[in-house]
């Protein structure tokens, strides 16, 4: 069988864990995920993470990637500057069963997101230092790194599969959703619905090199999905049309929505939205 054509139709990078994303044209892959995907992260009087699934309105702070900082800004507050290449104390964090290397980025970033959830929160950064590595498991001989990210360094969904929902969504007298519940790294144009759960591999050519992804586990779905990213509130759906078709056997039930991937090949190359790959699938 022959590979499977496709195109990057769009993507997206979360430089705040569980806050809003960026889309940018372009982003660059490092050995975590996309550039600044999950670098920063917010933590609670324990260390302990926090996101939608706790505080919805997280998705309300909106971030502008700028050369030498980030602009953050959410309902009811005047903007906040985060420096790309500034961090103050290091710091101890933990991320489900994972304690890791941080830095805090100080006490207005801690002010400002506790003023704004209502809960004093603290920013963090991940230290570059640090070597998380996804679950063998999964990965295999793979020794694939994260961030903050749950658990894989890049997420990838077809477009069709967001189709395929919203139909689904309307039939029920729902509306529909984008993709941003979603927070994948990877949009894919050219895939039958749900097709990237079949693949092994996508390739792309660039510029700078070749870059492989493998898809390795199926994203299991939490709440988040329900939350409007528009409006920072919780709902029931999609999560309920998604539990009606998409409990998947390969993870005992779960609903699953997406596939993450892990870097084989391309870390320093930059994946741009209109490129076309291909993908090879798994047998």
């Amino acid at each position: 069988m022959s590979d499977i054509a496709l195109t990057l139709g769009r993507l997206y990078v979360f430089p705040i864990k569980s806050c809003a994303g960026v889309e940018p044209a372009s982003a660059t892959l490092t050995a975590t995920g996309l550039d600044l995907d999950r670098a920063w992260m917010l933590v609670d009087e324990r260390d302990e993470f926090v996101t939608q699934r706790e505080w919805p309105r997280l998705a309300l702070v909106q971030p502008t990637l700028r050369s030498d900082d980030l602009v953050l800004r959410a309902p009811g507050m005047l903007a906040l500057h985060v420096s790309l290449d500034a961090v103050e104390a290091p710091r101890r964090v933990r991320i489900w069963n994972d304690e890791v290397a941080a830095f805090d980025m100080g006490d207005v970033a801690a002010q400002w997101f506790s003023d704004f959830a209502g809960h004093r929160l603290r920013l963090v950064r991940f230290d570059p230092d640090q070597r998380r590595l996804s679950n063998r498991r999964w990965t295999g001989a793979v020794e694939a790194e994260n961030a903050f990210s749950d658990g894989f360094p890049v997420l990838v969904v077809s477009s069709a599969s967001l189709d395929s929902l919203n139909s689904r969504l309307r039939l029920q007298g729902a509306a529909p959703v984008d993709l941003r519940r979603f927070r994948p790294n990877l949009v894919l144009d050219g895939l039958d619905a749900h097709g990237e759960d079949w693949l092994d591999e996508i390739t792309f050519d660039t510029p700078d090199g070749r870059v492989r992804l493998r898809l390795v586990k199926p994203c299991t779905r939490c709440p988040v999905p329900n939350v409007d990213p528009s409006s920072g509130e919780r709902g029931d759906q999609p999560g309920l049309v998604l539990a009606s078709y998409r409990r998947d056997p390969r993870m005992d039930g779960a609903v699953t929505f997406g596939m993450n991937a892990v870097i084989v090949e391309g870390v320093g190359c930059t994946l741009r939205v209109g490129q076309t790959g291909s993908a090879t699938l798994r047998f």
